[in-house]
């Protein structure tokens, strides 16, 4: 697992071992950054249920403004900081070993960008689908990861599914506001 462009380039990320881990796969995060490549830059970033915390370093070496690490798991917060810290992007990024749940109904900030990916078929991801519109920006975009026959709503508050994409077992479900889908 590596850091695909930006400042921290071709970095080595460390995750944790075991079956309870599992990192997004670079193509996976790669098509999710080609996707949203206009809308990252000086952007704030929300990395619900962190893990390594690849998927906001990756928004942070590629100029997002700042990002926030959520993760419920001591060891995976520790891995968190340490990956921030071996690719030089700890000044603009916050780690929550906290969780992803409790974060939200904090209701702590407002966010560009939140990718979710929380242990799949536990029901984690519809809950935080269903009160993470309150920390987004209007203009923002919430971001999926799920396996393919995972049921996602087709809307949470005003936001609606825009896009949904598929790489073999897997799929990213890309979330906007419907007002922000009329203007374009």
């Amino acid at each position: 697992m590596r850091v695909i462009t930006g400042k921290a380039r071709g970095r080595r990320l460390e995750t944790l071992a075991g079956e309870d881990v599992r990192p997004t796969a670079d193509r996976i995060k790669e098509a999710v950054f080609s996707a949203l490549q206009f809308e990252i830059e000086g952007r704030l970033f929300l990395d619900l249920f962190a893990g390594s915390g690849q998927m906001g370093i990756e928004a942070l070496s590629r100029g997002a403004a700042g990002a926030v690490f959520v993760d419920e798991s001591r060891d995976s917060a520790a891995v968190v900081r340490r990956n921030l810290q071996s690719t030089g992007l700890s000044e603009n990024a916050s780690v929550m070993n906290m969780d992803s749940i409790g974060f939200l109904k904090m209701k702590s900030g407002k966010f560009d960008i939140a990718f979710l990916d929380p242990p799949y078929n536990t029901g984690l991801l519809q809950k935080a689908l269903s009160m993470i519109t309150p920390v987004m920006k209007k203009n923002g975009v919430i971001v999926c990861e799920s396996p393919l026959d995972e049921e996602l709503p087709e809307s949470c508050d005003d936001f609606v599914a825009d896009r949904t994409y598929r790489y073999g077992k897997i799929k990213i479900t890309m979330y906007r506001h419907r007002e922000m889908l009329e203007e374009q």
